[in-house]
């Protein structure tokens, strides 16, 4: 399987975009996991994505901002809210590079109802807040529904100085413009555009959880890579 090259810039721009949304204030935590148990967790259709021979799992923790809907300004209340996830890195048979899903914590039900029923997402309501002190910021999650009821994080990360050259791992942990995931039984790829990442170096000053475990990963010891970033606004397409 030859996969597309790995682009800090979207490859294809989304000319006519059905979903709108910010990603702001982000955390980017990422381990190295087995290839094989990758493999066991992503939709039929896809194979794990890999750099040098190694994959990942990503713990992303950040902000919605106003969620909009075929060109409708974005809503304040239901469409801002924080959310947290927990990613694998995929490609399909053609080449296309994105992610999957293995859960999506996210602060308010209604979004999260027509994520699990519009889109087939593994979205889950859970309580959550960000709270930033300086260079600090804080996200903690707990969740309620579906469960596994309890699951958890508190996640501390200090921002440091802009990366003005990312290495090309850190191009491939974050520049992804492809959602996989299954729908009726059928792989789908949903398309996203936005404009290149502002990435900085990050310290991790606490990370409490079992929101990997809970979506069926292990892993030991601190993350090979933390990142932070403000943020982009994202299109995606039909």
């Amino acid at each position: 399987m030859h996969a597309q090259p790995v682009t800090p810039d979207p490859p294809a721009p989304v000319t006519r975009p059905f979903l709108t949304q910010s990603w702001l204030d982000l955390a980017f935590l990422h381990w190295r996991i087995p290839v094989d148990t990758a493999a066991r967790l992503i939709p039929p259709g896809t194979v794990p994505d890999t750099f040098d021979g190694d994959t990942y799992v990503g713990l992303v923790p950040f902000r919605m901002h106003r969620v909009g809907w075929l060109g409708l300004p974005g809503i304040p209340y239901f469409g801002t809210f924080p959310e947290i996830n927990v990613r694998l890195y995929t490609v399909d048979a053609q080449g296309r590079r994105g992610v999957a899903f293995r859960s999506l914590d996210a602060a308010r039900l209604v979004p999260v109802l027509a994520a699990r029923t519009g889109f087939r997402l593994p979205y889950t309501w859970s309580r959550m807040a960000i709270r930033t002190r300086g260079d600090t910021r804080t996200y903690t999650t707990a969740r309620r529904w579906p469960g596994p009821r309890g699951a958890r994080a508190r996640i501390t990360v200090r921002t440091g100085p802009p990366l003005h050259d990312p290495t090309p791992l850190e191009h491939f942990l974050t520049a992804r413009w492809g959602l996989h995931h299954t729908v009726a039984g059928r792989l789908r790829y949903l398309r996203n555009d936005h404009p290149r990442w502002p990435l900085y170096r990050a310290e991790l000053v606490e990370c409490d959880e079992d929101l990997l475990a809970a979506a069926g990963l292990r892993v030991a010891g601190e993350p090979m890579s933390v990142l932070a970033s403000p943020g982009v606004s994202v299109r995606f397409g039909r």
